[in-house]
Parts: structure tokens; C-alpha cells; sequence
């Protein structure tokens, strides 16, 4: 049997390259790498290498998975990759369409490639891509006497400074209607933020690098330049969580 040729689409470079390394151990063939959703529009768009299957992370910066396919739906049949099994699992799954949940493990990349090879993977119609795109998450700033709204993708942490929380996209700071952090965490119960200092909430999956303080704490980079120092308390709990974010 001809080994499947695939595609491996994913935002942060250490679960694409996990996840293309279990592929072609797994006896696939690997036709590419891409970072981002729009990465991939281009390349559906462009004469490419024939692909049998394309693994596509769901949540990535610009387009989703979702919003690309929904803009091509006669592409290659894609698996959906995903760190959360919230809304996407239940429905993939009534959509017959396969799903990983990272980090992704042999045995369960196994019955999927099986699946693949059986032809039991149908693609998904336009019709139902759109229904599976999901609304931005957004909440308002303030903006002189009134306010607009912003995309919580767009935001990196939060920041409680004298009664005010201040959401930090990066070094930009935007004034919100919270006063404290608890507010924002009981506004966003499944984005997984993490309270780093009393002051200090972030979005681990946000974060681009990491590396020692002081004795017992890190530093985790959430854009260039920008970098929060963890206390010594959850110093740990934050290296696990942003471990399990790029797997």
C-alpha cells in the first residue's frame, strides 16, 4: 500500500514538528510544513503536490483551520487538531470527520491513519464548515466616553494596575470595564488563563519563550521585548501549562 502523502499545518513549531515526526514514523509521507491559516489558503490556491490528507490546527493566528476550509471546501480531506474538546470534538464527530487532541499520542494517530486508509474520513460541506466556524470571542475597551470591542485571540495578558485591569496585547495596553482579575477569569472560564503574580493574568498559549529569573522563577516572553515575570509559587504550574500549549 502506497504510504499516505500529508500535509502538517500548525502555528507553533514544536507541535508541527512533534506531530510531522509521529507522521513519518508512522510510515507517512511528508509532503510539507505550514505555519498559519493563511500559509495554507495560498498554497490550496497554488498548483501543489497531490496530498491525501491535511492535519490542520484549529486555533491559529489571522484564519482558523475552519475559516480556510470554509473558504476552499473542495480541498484535500483534512483531521483537525486541537487542544480543546469543547465544541470542536462533539462536532467532528457528528460530522464524521476525524480529530486529534493534542498533545497526540501514537496509538490514537494510529487509529486515525487507519481510518484514512480504510476511506472512512469524509470532507466536510461548505455548509457545514460554516456552521462549525465559531464567533470571535470579543469584549469592549474603553475608548474616551465609549467603547469598542476586541478579539480576546488578539491578547496576550491581562494587568490589574490601581482598580483598573488593563488588557495587554504585547507592549500595547487597552483600558477595560473589569476592576479586578477575577472578573476576567469568570468571563473567560475555558481560555485557560493563568494567574502568574497577583497582578497578572496570562494566556499561556500566547507565550513565545521562556527562561530563568531569580532563583526558582521564569520569565515567559509574550512578544518581543516583552517579557512577565512568573512567581516562585507557580512557576511550575506555568512551565507545565505552556509545555502542554506547544505540544
Amino acid at each position: 500500500m502506497k504510504p499516505l502523502k500529508v500535509l502538517v499545518v500548525d502555528d507553533e513549531p514544536l507541535a508541527r514538528e512533534r506531530l510531522s515526526r509521529l507522521l513519518q514514523e508512522a510510515g507517512c509521507d511528508l509532503i510539507g510544513e505550514l505555519g498559519d491559516g493563511v500559509a495554507l489558503l495560498d498554497w490550496l490556491k497554488a498548483p501543489h503536490d497531490v496530498v491525501d490528507v491535511i492535519f490542520l490546527d484549529i486555533q491559529m493566528p489571522g484564519l482558523s483551520g475552519l475559516e480556510v476550509l470554509a473558504e476552499v471546501p473542495d480541498g484535500p480531506p483534512v483531521v483537525f487538531v486541537t487542544a480543546y474538546s469543547s465544541y470542536a470534538v462533539r462536532a467532528f464527530e457528528l460530522a464524521a470527520v476525524d480529530y486529534l487532541l493534542k498533545p497526540v499520542f501514537e496509538d490514537r494517530l494510529g487509529k486515525c491513519l487507519q481510518r484514512l486508509r480504510d476511506r472512512l474520513v469524509r470532507r466536510l460541506s461548505p455548509a457545514e464548515l460554516k456552521v462549525l466556524v465559531p464567533a470571535p470571542v470579543r469584549f469592549p475597551i474603553r475608548v474616551d466616553d465609549g467603547e469598542i470591542y476586541m478579539e480576546l485571540d488578539h491578547i496576550t495578558h491581562f494587568e490589574l494596575d490601581s482598580d483598573h485591569v488593563w488588557a495587554c496585547r504585547g507592549p500595547n495596553r487597552y483600558l477595560t470595564r473589569w476592576a479586578t482579575l477575577a472578573e476576567v477569569e469568570q468571563a473567560f472560564p475555558d481560555d485557560g488563563l493563568l494567574r502568574i503574580q497577583r497582578h497578572l493574568l496570562l494566556r499561556p498559549r500566547m507565550v513565545k519563550g521562556i527562561r530563568p529569573a531569580s532563583v526558582g522563577r521564569i520569565k515567559v516572553m509574550v512578544a518581543p521585548k516583552v517579557e512577565l515575570v512568573v512567581s516562585r509559587a507557580m512557576t511550575p504550574r506555568t512551565k507545565e501549562c505552556i509545555r502542554s500549549n506547544g505540544q
